[in-house]
């Protein structure tokens, strides 16, 4: 069999069109370490092994959130949304997977979704069960 033509996933990003308000909320509200910033275009903050970016609109580019939602696993779901609800995250749609996962999510500062999950059975981080 061939070498995979993908290693692992790299990063993510989102696009913003406000860069400190963005970095502001990852940063402070989130808890994410920033790990890099390019002027006002481009930040990198470091996620458990993997980098979650953002990326500024250029100027009169329209800012279209969506297309894309970054997944942070957590331990203990309810703990952390009380934590996040205390810095003003206010949590819209939440669901479960029954023997799998619960789930909430938010919007950022630029009104990309972010969403929170727990896994039944394994901590946070740790690879998913196979089926």
């Amino acid at each position: 069999m061939a070498d995979p033509i993908l290693k692992q996933l790299d990063l993510i990003f989102y696009w913003v069109s406000d860069m400190d308000r963005a970095v502001s909320f990852y940063r402070d509200v989130l808890g994410l370490r920033l790990v890099r910033r390019d002027e006002e275009k481009w930040v990198e903050f470091e996620s458990g092994g993997r980098r979650l970016a953002l990326h500024a609109v250029a100027e009169g580019q329209p800012m279209t959130p969506g297309g894309a939602t970054a997944v942070f696993s957590v331990d203990d779901l309810d703990r952390a949304k009380a934590d996040l609800s205390s810095r003003g995250v206010r949590f819209g749609h939440e669901g479960d997977v029954a023997g799998f996962a619960r789930f909430a999510s938010f919007l950022d500062s630029e009104g990309n979704t972010v969403q929170l999950i727990e896994y039944e059975g394994r901590e946070a981080g740790s690879p998913p069960r196979a089926s």
